[in-house]
């Protein structure tokens, strides 16, 4: 198969592209500008373009397939050519389906929790050295890409994604994979730049139900009202699993499963995370993996990148990176900090204002009360990032507002935020630093280490 990616360098993309060439496909591809890890990736495998930007002489009759990514515009020339010449244009989901349509699919959806789960699931498998085909939206321990297709796995493992599958195709991806297992995490209204109601972001977990093959099996959230009402309103012929959290306790700074066959240690903690074992250990069962095996793998499983991430740990305080951005992802996960420590450690938390939605004034009245599981509130955007997008300016007095809490403390500078991070006693803390930015590029290892 030759095939051509245009938008090569995004994170899913170019992990797609590794894995095609693997497979023995012949790949090529373009993008206007491509940034690490995905450049020395696709550099040490050959698939780097030679030169960056958009060339339509790239597209030619002998491609079997087009593969566009979401990162590309309606009007790419390269686009157009391929347009022009009749040639097969698949978003990326499309094309994950086209390589996963005769195995077993698992897609893993939900506005939170589904990378976790995805790699909750993965872990087990490879602990327990199960070969299964895969997609998952962070980089694993052990894994050496986010993406696997082979020939001979009779599983694939899909995290479901509801955002738009590409620049001409505007269902959600999780829309394209027509599961024969499915898992709904939670809901939560997010990109209103896509959906702009909160009834509209629902309806694709509907139409994701709808899409599951007769006969399969919905796993499902029974603690999220909205994903409980989305199952039962479904009237398909599908087995249906609910879960919730399991049943734990914390001793000694270490949470412990409590399950029928005894107590069983682990490395991750909060009520979103037992939550989202729950949910890992059905699907595992639906492939065959018994309870017993299932914990014997899952008490190694340190979280999956950017997911309460320990950065930095010592005698007297933690710092953990979170990837948690939306309203809900935000007031579980502190939480959750301040629940494992709230013998031990004061709570810092800090939320960077970095996506469209969290910048929109509309939706930042989501985000009220929640830092107030935290001791010290603390929220940083910067005025560049919204300059970018083109959006209206916001003040930090508007922002205080809509977090609902007087003490919060705004910084929109990323010097004044350094400097009141290193003006911190760390004594007796744990800092719980949530963004899916990069805080202006500061060193938090090195800021707070």
């Amino acid at each position: 198969m030759n095939v051509h990616f245009i938008a090569i360098g995004g994170s899913a993309m170019h992990n797609l592209a590794l894995a095609l060439d693997q497979k023995g496909f012949k790949v090529t591809g373009s993008d206007d500008a491509i940034f690490e890890p995905s450049k020395t990736r696709l550099e040490n495998k050959g698939l780097l373009p030679k030169e960056m930007g958009w060339d339509p002489s790239r597209i030619h009759a002998n491609l079997d397939a087009v593969i566009l990514g979401m990162h590309a515009r309606e009007d790419n020339p390269e686009l157009l050519k391929a347009q022009e010449l009749g040639i097969k244009i698949y978003s990326y989901p499309e094309y994950l389906y086209e390589q996963t349509k005769d195995k077993t699919r698992i897609v893993i959806g939900g506005s939170h929790g589904k990378t976790t789960i995805t790699s909750m699931v993965l872990h087990v498998l490879n602990y327990h050295n199960i070969e299964v085909d895969y997609m998952v939206g962070a980089q694993l321990e052990g894994f050496d890409t986010m993406v696997k297709l082979t020939k001979e796995n009779e599983f694939v493992i899909l995290e479901g994604d509801e955002y738009l599958s590409s620049p001409i195709d505007r269902r959600s991806k999780f829309l394209l994979y027509k599961p024969n297992i499915a898992l709904i995490s939670g809901i939560a209204w997010d990109h209103i730049n896509v959906f702009p109601t909160f009834e509209n972001y629902i309806e694709q977990f509907d139409k994701f139900v709808a899409t599951i093959t007769d006969g399969g099996a919905l796993i499902y959230n029974q603690q999220d009202p909205e994903v409980k009402k989305v199952a039962e309103r479904n009237t398909q012929a599908l087995k249906k699993f609910p879960y919730s959290t399991a049943a734990n306790k914390i001793e000694k700074g270490t949470t412990k499963l409590l399950t029928t066959l005894g107590e069983v240690p682990l490395e991750v903690f909060g009520d979103h995370n037992l939550s989202n074992l729950e949910g890992a250990r059905l699907i595992c069962n639906q492939m065959g993996v018994m309870d017993a095996d299932f914990y014997g793998a899952i008490s190694s499983f340190k979280g999956a990148s950017k997911r309460l991430e320990l950065l930095v740990k010592t005698d007297s305080h933690r710092v953990y990176k979170d990837f948690a951005h939306a309203p809900s992802k935000v007031i579980a996960t502190t939480a959750s900090v301040k629940k494992q420590f709230e013998n031990s450690h004061s709570l810092v938390a800090c939320l960077e204002l970095h996506t469209y939605s969290s910048l929109n004034p509309t939706f930042l009245k989501q985000y009220k009360g929640a830092l107030e599981s935290a001791d010290t509130k603390v929220v940083y955007y910067s005025p560049e990032a919204l300059a970018i997008k083109k959006m209206e300016p916001i003040s930090e007095d508007f922002i205080k507002e809509c977090f609902g809490s007087e003490d919060l403390l705004v910084f929109s500078k990323p010097e004044d935020f350094k400097a009141f991070l290193e003006s911190l006693d760390k004594s007796n803390k744990v800092f719980l630093m949530m963004s899916s930015g990069n805080y202006a590029g500061i060193d938090l290892q090195k800021t707070l280490g």
